[in-house]
This record gives structure tokens, C-alpha cells and sequence, in this order.
């Protein structure tokens, strides 16, 4: 029996690791990305590499748009149930800002719908892996009014930036943004190869202000939404000459880590 005893402790040392590896966050690739020196590659990307596949972004229209994954998986963002194409998404993302950006009776048949508001007082937290994709939100303030209104108030953790990985892409969807970011946002949003930036100009934030976020960002890919009637060349001269532009034809983009441009490039999808 006593001989037993070591091989019984070595048992409950692994059935305690394994229940604590179960209830330990999921490791943020991007963050890894973003935190590693120079030139050094973290295992954890190493590893996405190894399973690099091409990611598909449709734009439906508005804020919504459909990312589809290498595994299947198809989630819609800032989901309201107007802006649909093709099949019913599996995960749908949204905030509230307005009507056009959530909806509280979504097709049932949608397994998985997030939130980017917190549904019990406390700020969302979205930590969830879904097939071959890692969705975490990062929390921002929202306005209670339109407009710029300084004396509007704000609603503490009312928006969610969401961010996707998948393929070895850091996909980020800034949501309804209504102000500028902070370092602790930016060390907590990582890093970003692909970014969905609001450019209305008016009822997120300013353009001067929404360019600041692009610049600093510097994602190899920024794809506009929530235009209106913003004049693309305008945001365009305010995010400045390191950006190039390039108007696409089709509302997809198929894009893969190995495609992603050596130039940080505004991609404008039709529809857009």
C-alpha cells in the first residue's frame, strides 16, 4: 500500500492540473503577438500557422459583417437580423446602441448570440471558443444620446470591441465607438491584422477621432462600415499617406495570413 502512495499523489497532482487547465483563460493569441519582442514568434502562433486557412468577409451592410472560417463556423457582428446574406450565422455579436446593431429576438436557430453589453449590471465578458475560432470582447463606454454631446452621459461598458481569431488572423470589430481609446484599451485589444472601423463621422465618434484609433492600430487591413454618406477620400486624407486604398467590386474578401498586404490598405467592399 505504501508503495501505492506516490503513484496515488502523482494521480491527483494530474487530475488537479487538468481541472485547473480546464478553468484557465484561453490564451489570446494576439496578445501573444502583440507582447513578443521583435522578430519572436510565440508557440501559440506557431501552432494557428500550422492550421492557416482562408477566412472569407462579407459585407451585408451597415455594421454587419459575415466572417466565415476555415472549420465553418460563420458568425455576423453588430447582428440586428436586417443585414443577412447566405446561410443563418452560428454566432451572432452585437451592441446596443441602436436598433440596427442588436436585436433581442434573434432566430432561435442561432446557437450562439453575444452580447457586448452586460445583462446583469457588470460588463460583458466574452471568453468563448467556438470550433476553430477564439472570440474575446473588450468593453468601451457608450453615449446616451446621438451626437457629440460632451453633457450626453455616458453608459460604462454599454459597447464591446470584439475580436476573432482564427487562422492565424486577428480580426477586430470596433462596434458603435463613441471615444477615443486609452492604453489600457489598446494593451488589451492586442493586436489587430484585420479592423472594422466605423467612419460615419457623426453618431459613433469624429473622423479625426476614428483615425487616430486607425493610425495607432496600423492593421494591415481596415475595412470601413457604419459610412453613411461619409466621403471615403475624407477619411482617407485624415488616417494619412502610409494607408494605400483599394476599391473592390464584390462584397467578399478572402484573405489568409500569407495574403495579408506588406502596405496597410483600406479595403472598400461594395456596398460600403
Amino acid at each position: 500500500m505504501l508503495r501505492s502512495l506516490p503513484a496515488v499523489f502523482a494521480l491527483l497532482g494530474w487530475l488537479m492540473s487538468a481541472a485547473f487547465a480546464q478553468d484557465a483563460p484561453r490564451r489570446s493569441e494576439c496578445l501573444a503577438m502583440a507582447n513578443a519582442p521583435p522578430r519572436a514568434t510565440p508557440v501559440g502562433l506557431r501552432d494557428a500557422d500550422a492550421r492557416t486557412g482562408t477566412v472569407a468577409i462579407t459585407y451585408a451592410g451597415h455594421s454587419t459583417y459575415y466572417i466565415d472560417t476555415p472549420g465553418g463556423v460563420r458568425i455576423a457582428t453588430d447582428y440586428s437580423g436586417v443585414y443577412t446574406t447566405g446561410r443563418l450565422p452560428d454566432v451572432v455579436t452585437m451592441n446596443r446602441a441602436h436598433s440596427s446593431h442588436y436585436t433581442l429576438f434573434p432566430d432561435p436557430h442561432i446557437p450562439h448570440v453575444l452580447h457586448g453589453w452586460g445583462d446583469d449590471g457588470q460588463p460583458a465578458r466574452i471568453d468563448e471558443r467556438i470550433g476553430d475560432v477564439y472570440i474575446r470582447n473588450v468593453t468601451t463606454d457608450i453615449r446616451r444620446t446621438f451626437g457629440d454631446d460632451p453633457n450626453a452621459g455616458m453608459i460604462k461598458d454599454g459597447n464591446s470591441i470584439f475580436i476573432f481569431e482564427v487562422a492565424g488572423l486577428c480580426i477586430g470589430h470596433l462596434g458603435h465607438l463613441h471615444h477615443k481609446l486609452d492604453d489600457s484599451h489598446f494593451a488589451a485589444i492586442g493586436r489587430l491584422d484585420i479592423v472594422m472601423v466605423p467612419i460615419d463621422g457623426t453618431y459613433t465618434m469624429s473622423l479625426d477621432g476614428i483615425a487616430e484609433i486607425t493610425r495607432r492600430l496600423r492593421s494591415s487591413v481596415v475595412l470601413p462600415m457604419h459610412r453613411f454618406m461619409t466621403p471615403l477620400d475624407e477619411f482617407m486624407r485624415r488616417i494619412g499617406q502610409e494607408f494605400a486604398v483599394d476599391m473592390r467590386t464584390e462584397r467578399t474578401l478572402e484573405i489568409s495570413r500569407d495574403t495579408l498586404p506588406a502596405t496597410p490598405t483600406v479595403i472598400i467592399l461594395d456596398g460600403v
